[in-house]
């Protein structure tokens, strides 16, 4: 679809308008869906809102710039196109805006809110102060930049100007270029991945024991904190009774251990509280910080937790909807929302859907965003010898000789397209490399810490991705883009700045090799970080202990039939089938089947029932010292006792000098041949 050229603006600037609004009314609906709004502090939502909102717009702009100036100004333009003012001011606005929430104001709301203290001015002075080490290292790299583009370039207005926009841009690559090299590799792989869902339960089932202990952990820590909170409430004379109000308003905001159920291993090993002797506002403060820590971080595995068994349950069903070729997922509570009461699909219709079309869409959707990772690592890494074999110039560029414009509206989607697929790529691997001092994005319960920093990321990455995609076209189109006179010359005023903007793409190989031959996991094996047991380990045949796949199966059958060692018990609906904890919808779950050769309350019970189960297949084990004629007695004896006496023989009784009895041995009774032959109940044979 082509808009037809005008030299008015007014169509394009209507769908820009409206294209704003639509950014906006998502940028409120992801803020709803990890914020608790009603909480949260304006002095929070509104720079994160900006924080998400502008980035979004670049993605916007940036399609806008490139067909505004790839045109002829007669002729008009094929696509949406704005004047080089209007352009000029909103880069303007989006960029300084972006740098100042990067830089300067997010990071200091982000400790502001993460101080614990309770006066304004003390939480103020946390914040400069926590972030007084960062910004001393910003002003030291700035410094050295600036004494290096004045001594180059000479002094000028520009000078001051172009160390900031330097600083930022070289360091937002960086990030970037690393992040987005490794997400390029595991949004194609995840796809590949769940394709198979046994494979998929396998995954969670695995995944589902790292939760579990790491939220054990979170709830134990909380306790321990809030016991330590109980016992400073006890204080009546000393140091506390000055602080007497925020010692009972952090006791108000606890719920104290008594008051949830605890395992006996949990209560043996609680640990002594500590309280000091002298009580002081630091000490406090770092109490009300440890607590509100604490509290998230039990939030967010407990969300995780419950995350795992809906997906148990719901990958379980696909897989015994195989025999059934129906897939019930049961009534919604009459107070779920119209979405979730909203059913489209039949039982026979969801089985379709769901065991056979979503695999394959993942197996397509997964080639697809494979060949798009490959053009983008292609591009990065051809545009520095010959721009003009870029693949993504080629999809974006559709009319290169015509007057009306180079790039037209669909050059603009796929433009816009390329931009979101980097930034998705870079952002997902956010969420995926823990190194982020277990910050972490909750459903309605973010911390407001964890919040600001990653709309921080969001916002530090936005405008190095952008810039670094327009270099992908030729010179001669990007060179005439308003994004260029405004950010690109002041990078290229030095010879540094220009060889780092073509050459440190390509390390993109670095992350992206990284992560396609797993060198990860390689590394963490060889320094003693490594992942699980295999599976085949003959020393430890049931598992436990190593984060198998069998501990978390039996992790997760445990909770939804309401025997959780954390005392959280699943409800049970009409149909008596376990139901997920903090289910909003309320259904039913479906039951996760296990063989019953191998289910288990307990891994004791677990080791013991499979190693009976095999001896029942395979019989004894035959001890090292066995000679010959021992090995083919027994042999011969497994044979008896397994053999099914014929049809022929029953009625017939066993004569009494073989040890038969009159009243109830009747030869065909039991399953037992051996007793033909004079054998006893144990086995053993009569001469």
């Amino acid at each position: 679809m082509e808009i037809i050229a005008t030299s008015s603006p007014l169509g394009s600037e209507i769908f820009a308008l409206v294209s704003l609004l639509v950014i906006s009314i998502g940028v409120l609906l992801l803020l709803r869906h990890y914020l608790p709004l009603r909480s949260t502090p304006a002095y929070l939502t509104v720079p994160i809102f900006f924080a998400l909102g502008l980035p979004a717009s670049i993605i916007l702009l940036v399609p806008i710039d490139l067909a505004s100036n790839a045109r002829n100004q007669d002729a008009g333009s094929r696509g949406i196109w704005l004047p080089k003012g209007v352009l000029l001011v909103s880069w303007r606005i989006s960029y300084w805006l972006t740098f100042c929430l990067t830089w300067f104001i997010l990071p200091i709301l982000a400790e502001y809110s993460d101080a614990g203290y309770r006066d304004p001015k003390d939480r103020l002075l946390y914040s400069l102060r926590s972030n007084a080490k960062y910004q001393a290292i910003v002003l030291g790299a700035g410094i050295a930049t600036m004494i290096y583009i004045l001594v180059s370039y000479g002094v000028h207005v520009d000078s001051f100007k172009a160390t900031l926009m330097a600083l930022a841009y070289c360091w937002g690559l960086v990030l970037a270029i690393y992040l987005m090299g490794h997400g390029l590799v595991a949004i194609p792989r995840s796809l590949f991945r769940n394709a198979s869902i046994s494979g998929r339960l396998k995954r969670i089932q695995v995944n589902a024991v790292k939760v579990h202990d790491k939220m054990e952990d979170a709830i134990q820590n909380l306790e321990d904190l809030e016991a330590q909170v109980a016992e400073l409430a006890k204080r009546k004379t000393g140091s506390a009774t000055q602080y007497r109000d925020w010692i009972e308003e952090l006791a108000d905001e606890s719920h104290l251990p008594e008051s949830r159920p605890r395992t006996l291993s949990r209560r043996m090993s609680a640990p002594e509280v500590n309280v000091p002797h002298v009580i002081t506002d630091r000490y406090l403060a770092d109490l009300s910080r440890k607590l509100t820590r604490g509290r998230h971080s039990r939030a967010r595995y407990l969300d995780e937790w419950d995350h795992v068994l809906h997906e148990a349950t719901d990958v379980q069903a696909i897989l015994d909807s195989a025999a059934s070729k129906r897939i019930d997922i049961g009534q919604a509570a009459p107070d779920a929302p119209f979405m979730e009461r909203l059913t489209i699909f039949t039982p026979y219709t969801r089985y379709l859907y769901k065991y056979w079309c979503l695999p394959y869409m993942r197996v397509f959707l997964g080639c697809f965003l494979s060949l798009a990772s490959f053009c983008i690592v292609w591009s990065e890494i051809i545009k520095s010898i010959n721009p003009y074999l870029s693949i993504i110039a080629l999809t974006v560029v559709h009319h290169p000789t015509s007057e009306q414009g180079m790039i037209g509206f669909a050059g603009q989607v796929i433009a816009a397209c390329w931009i979101l697929y980097m930034c998705a790529a870079a952002l997902t691997s956010l969420t995926e490399v823990k190194v982020w001092r277990g910050r972490a994005l909750v459903k309605r319960n973010t911390h407001g810490e964890s919040a600001a920093w990653y709309a921080l990321q969001v916002s530090k990455l936005s405008v190095p991705l952008a810039f670094n995609f327009i270099t992908f076209l030729a010179l001669d189109i990007y060179e005439r883009t308003v994004f260029y006179d405004f950010l690109g010359k002041l990078i290229n005023l030095t010879d540094i700045g220009t060889w780092f903007n073509w050459l440190f793409p390509c390390f993109i190989l670095v992350p992206v090799c990284a992560a396609l031959f797993n060198l990860y996991g390689k590394v963490a094996n060889c320094t003693g970080f490594g992942g699980v047991i295999d599976d085949d380990e003959e020393e430890n045949e049931s598992g436990y202990g190593t984060g198998s796949w069998r501990e978390g199966r039996d992790l997760i059958e445990r909770e939804l039939q309401g025997h959780s060692s954390l005392g959280r018990l699943g409800q049970t609906s009409v149909d008596r089938r376990p139901q997920v904890p903090n289910n909003p919808n309320n259904r039913a779950a479906p039951t996760l089947s296990v063989p019953r050769a191998e289910r288990a309350g307990s891994p004791a019970q677990a080791s013991t029932t499979r190693a009976s189960t095999a001896a029942l297949h395979s019989g004894p084990k035959e001890p090292e010292d066995e000679n010959f004629f021992e090995a083919f007695g027994h042999r011969v004896r497994n044979t008896l006792d397994t053999f099914q006496a014929p049809k022929l023989f029953d009625g017939v009784k066993r004569p009494k000098w073989m040890g038969g009895n009159d009243d109830s041995d009747a030869g065909g009774s039991g399953n037992d041949f051996t007793k033909w032959f004079g054998g006893s109940r144990d086995g053993r044979v009569r001469l």
